[in-house]
């Protein structure tokens, strides 16, 4: 019995020590790569507000910026599933402002998160859309990026709608065939980055 109790002491210290070593090399790893992590957002974050605001020099945050604020004014609008992360201004080199990048998620893509950047001039014009983050189904939703995004270029509308058979105006998007809900996720976020454009950023 004595032995059996020894055994059953060693093996729980031999754990014990294994799970305190695994925890050290996690944490070593997480100190290591969230900076360099974090650094590839940032990059990949000022590549998406170029691409939709290319006569932009600089960019700043919009320090009126409150996400419970952003959330009250999308869903007293009555648009649901989709959050207003971040609003930048984007400025001309003299400094003037020249509109804002607008950073949404849409939270009912049919693989999860949708997140992206729109451009959007201060005469309400939608300069474009930058995809940040997708994971839709290959083949299908994946190719938002080639038939969805340049759909919205240039586009000055108060609200997009998305049609199956071929779109008629400016506000109609034609949908991915086969990838109806990322297509309507997407122009939910996009209606709801323009919502809060006009709400709170419009001068």
């Amino acid at each position: 019995m004595d032995k059996e109790r020894k055994d059953m002491l060693k093996d729980a210290a031999i754990l014990f020590i294994i799970t305190l070593v695994a925890g050290f090399l996690l944490g070593f790893v997480y100190d290591v790569t969230k900076d360099p992590i974090a650094q590839q957002k940032e990059k990949a974050k000022l590549e998406a507000s170029r691409m939709v605001f290319a006569d932009a020099a600089d960019f700043a945050p919009y320090e009126g910026y409150s996400a419970d604020d952003a959330s009250a004014l999308i869903t007293a609008a009555g648009i649901s599933g989709a959050d207003i992360d971040e609003a930048m201004q984007a400025y001309d080199g003299s400094g003037n402002l020249l509109g804002y990048v607008i950073t949404v998620t849409d939270h009912d893509g049919y693989g999860g998160d949708i997140q992206f950047s729109m451009g959007v001039a201060l005469d309400g014009t939608l300069n474009g859309i930058s995809l940040l983050g997708i994971s839709e189904t290959a083949g299908l939703g994946m190719k938002a990026g080639d038939v969805l995004v340049p759909q919205f270029n240039d586009k000055k509308v108060d609200l997009f709608t998305y049609t199956k058979t071929g779109s008629a105006d400016d506000s109609e998007i034609d949908a991915i065939s086969g990838a109806t809900i990322t297509t309507r996720a997407i122009v939910n976020g996009v209606n709801a980055g323009l919502e809060y454009f006009r709400e709170r950023l419009l001068q």
